[in-house]
């Protein structure tokens, strides 16, 4: 397993900037398989999608204060 995460952080960004942006068409290709295989893993959909959802608003009213100072 790799622990320098700034090599690696460094070869995907570089990575990503020769190969290019994506087209939508592949996008949805690549979100298509992941959720295939998250739902063949059991993991999605989610049992209950509003589970952690007080959470989520917690850290988004924290993050929205810090920027608009």
């Amino acid at each position: 397993m790799t622990r320098d995460f700034d090599a690696k952080r460094q070869f995907d960004d570089n990575l990503a900037r020769k190969e290019g942006r994506l087209e939508h068409s592949q996008a949805l290709e690549i979100f298509t398989r992941l959720w295939e295989e998250g739902c063949a893993l059991g993991v999605l959909p989610p049992a209950d999608p509003l589970e952690g959802i007080e959470t989520d608003i917690t850290i988004a009213r924290i993050l929205n204060s810090c920027s608009r100072s």
